[in-house]
This record gives C-alpha cells, sequence and structure tokens, in this order.
C-alpha cells in the first residue's frame, strides 16, 4: 500500500475478513440462506404474483398476500417482507440518486410508503384454488415453487420427486416451500434473541467491569448463579414454565426466553474487556478531565471493545438458531402450523429411515446456515487480531 494512500482501521479490517478463505465460505453460506429468506413470497407462494382470468381482468393476488400474510406469526413475516423491498428500493435509489439528501428522502418516503401498507391491508384468509382457475385463464404467472408453506397440496410424506422437488410432510405441505419459510423462523430467532441477550450482556458486563465494587460483587454473583444452571435445560423449564401457564410459544416469546438466557457468557467477556481498557491513559485521563461516566462508558470503552462483542455476537446467532431448532424438535419451540427446521425434523422422528428426507434436508439447511455463522464469527475473529495475519 501506498505511503500516500490513507485508510482507515475498519476498511483494513475488511480487507483482512475478505482475504480468508473461511470468511468467504461463511459469508457466501449466509447469502445463500438469508436471500431466499427474504424473498420466500416471490421463490414460494400459493398465489399468482400476475393473473389474468377468462374476462380479461387483470389482478396480482400475491400483493394481498405479501402485505397482509395469511400466518400465523405474520409479524415475522411481514418484517422480512418490508426488508426485502426496502434492500430493492434502496439498492435502487443509491444506483440512481447521487446526492445524499435526495438518498435521504427518497429512502424514508419509500419506507413509510410500504409501512403504510403493511399496516392498512388488512388480513383476509383467502382460499381460492388459483392453480386450478389458471387451467382456465388468459394468463397465470406463479413463483418458481407454486405452494404456500401452510398448502395441503399433496400425499403426507410423499418423497422428492414430480411436482414437489423436496417432497411433501406429514399432512401434505410441501417442503421446499416450508424450508423456505422456516429460514424466517430461525433466522429472526436467531438474530434478534443474540440482539437482545448483547444489549443485556453489555450492559451488564460495562456496569460490573467500569462502576466495580459493590455493584460489581453483586451482578457478578448473580451471573454465576444462573451460569450454573446448563443452558438448554433451563430454555427447557421456563418454556415448559410457560405452557403451564397457557402462554403461547410463539416466535416472540421463544426469542425473548432465548434472548434472556444467552447474555451470561457476553457480560463476562464484556467486564473482562472493560477492566483492561479502564486501566489505559485514555480512560484515566477521562476520569481526571471530569467526563461523565456514561459518556466514558458509551463513547470511549464502548467503541474499543466492539471487535470481540462483534464476534461474541456472531457465535451467539448461531448458537440461538440452535436452541430454537432443538427446543423446536422437542415440541418447546415454535409450534406448528408454523414452518421451523426444528418441528420439521420432529415429522421424522416415527421413522427416520423412511422419511429421510424429512431428516436429510432442514438437518443440511441447519448446518449449512450454523457452519456459515460460526466461520464468519471465527473470520471476524482472524480479521480483528492482527497477529494472526
Amino acid at each position: 500500500m501506498s505511503a500516500d494512500k490513507q485508510t482507515t482501521p475498519w476498511h483494513d479490517m475488511l480487507c483482512r475478513f475478505w482475504s480468508s478463505p473461511v470468511s468467504r465460505v461463511g459469508a457466501a453460506g449466509i447469502v445463500l440462506i438469508v436471500f431466499p429468506a427474504l424473498f420466500a413470497p416471490f421463490i414460494a407462494n400459493g398465489k399468482p404474483l400476475f393473473f389474468i382470468d377468462v374476462h380479461g381482468r387483470v389482478s396480482m393476488p400475491f400483493l394481498r398476500f405479501f402485505f397482509a400474510p395469511e400466518s400465523s406469526e405474520s409479524l415475522v413475516e411481514m418484517l422480512f417482507n418490508f426488508a426485502s423491498v426496502m434492500l430493492v428500493a434502496g439498492a435502487l435509489i443509491f444506483l440512481l440518486c447521487r446526492r445524499k439528501t435526495v438518498r435521504l428522502v427518497a429512502v424514508t418516503f419509500t419506507a413509510v410508503v410500504m409501512l403504510a401498507g403493511f399496516i392498512l391491508t388488512p388480513q383476509v384468509m383467502d382460499k381460492t384454488d388459483f392453480r386450478r382457475l389458471a387451467e382456465d385463464s388468459r394468463c397465470a404467472v406463479f413463483a418458481p415453487i407454486p405452494y404456500g408453506p401452510d398448502e395441503i397440496v399433496g400425499i403426507p410424506y410423499a418423497p422428492p420427486g414430480g411436482e414437489h422437488i423436496l417432497g411433501c410432510d406429514d399432512i401434505g405441505r410441501d417442503l421446499a416451500s416450508r424450508l423456505i419459510y422456516g429460514a424466517r423462523v430461525s433466522l429472526a430467532v436467531g438474530i434478534l434473541a443474540a440482539a437482545l441477550a448483547l444489549v443485556i450482556g453489555v450492559t451488564v458486563g460495562m456496569c460490573a467491569g467500569y462502576f466495580r465494587g459493590v455493584l460489581d460483587l453483586l451482578l457478578m454473583r448473580l451471573v454465576e448463579i444462573i451460569s450454573c444452571f446448563p443452558m438448554f435445560l433451563l430454555l427447557l423449564i421456563l418454556m415448559s414454565m410457560l405452557g403451564d401457564y397457557k402462554i403461547a410459544q410463539s416466535i416472540p416469546l421463544v426469542i425473548a426466553v432465548i434472548g434472556l438466557t444467552g447474555w451470561i457468557g457476553l457480560a463476562f467477556l464484556v467486564r473482562g474487556e472493560v477492566l483492561k481498557e479502564s486501566s489505559l491513559p485514555y480512560v484515566q485521563s477521562c476520569v481526571i478531565s471530569g467526563v461523565p461516566g456514561w459518556r466514558i462508558m458509551f463513547r470511549h470503552l464502548l467503541p474499543n471493545i466492539t471487535a470481540p462483542v462483534l464476534i461474541s455476537c456472531t457465535f451467539g446467532v448461531a448458537g440461538a438458531i440452535m436452541s430454537e431448532s432443538g427446543l423446536s424438535f422437542l415440541g418447546f419451540g415454535v409450534q406448528p402450523p408454523t414452518a421451523s427446521w426444528g418441528n420439521l425434523l420432529r415429522q421424522a422422528f416415527d421413522n427416520p429411515l423412511e422419511y429421510w428426507h424429512l431428516t436429510f434436508f432442514p438437518g443440511v439447511v441447519l448446518f449449512i446456515t450454523v457452519m456459515s455463522f460460526n466461520f464468519t464469527g471465527e473470520g471476524l475473529r482472524r480479521a480483528f487480531d492482527v497477529k494472526e495475519m
């Protein structure tokens, strides 16, 4: 690199990250899982994307399903649908608009319009068989997989082949469609639970490491008491207790339970990093200068411990996905009819060899997802650790 070319530390870190084969494999795996999850309605959907009936009337039945999903977990569906629209719109705005002000206004306007569409569109259970109507229509354009995740369209436990490339589940729903929509569940639980654990772990760890004394003693003893319980066993106990009180085991509940039990290791990590950073001259000079404690913590300490926190959070996403799949497999997680990789594996429990497609395909997708996040975390660890380069 030439001496006159200035780069930021983050730019150097990204260059080191992309130079590692492990990082590239991990990032490619994440894209492979995230892309179908974001654009699931365009890939697997029982409603036509474009429809012209025998009378020449043009309609797009898909749009209502897009803005008001027919799902028991419609909030997660709308969140991913909104993200897909904003991703495409943001990319187009970035390419077409040069001025930052125009880009900001265009993105804000698009977001407001899309939010209004999701909020104002009422949910209607439309049972119209468009595949039958398509036989007499002038034009009907379906998604590549013309089946919704909850539609019964085949023979129970049908093997891969014919109209269903990955087969069907225990009641005849298309497995490929349920795998794609199950990715939304796993990613939502993994990312949001990891984010919740991140907020709690960073807050507890920073308070304990910076203020020390009695607060540190009390917080760390609490953390040690919680860490005495095996995490997965604690998850099972909590979900069982909530079930006894007739609390529905929905995706937000699974996210909350996993997030509220997954911050222990991060709190220990953050506390140790804060203790190390607090002894350095730049923090001591801030204290002597009278800088408020909250400003020192969030303006000076937090940016300097971002690397280990980010790495830990990446591994935390993989752990949360595994926890959700384990809970769903045992019947304590996301409940049917919502598609989940864990409950798909559970359907093959009676005879995993005969119903091999319900074991193999969800298992492979789960393996690729967890491996990709772990590889990405390992790539970040190497990128931040200059000594390994």
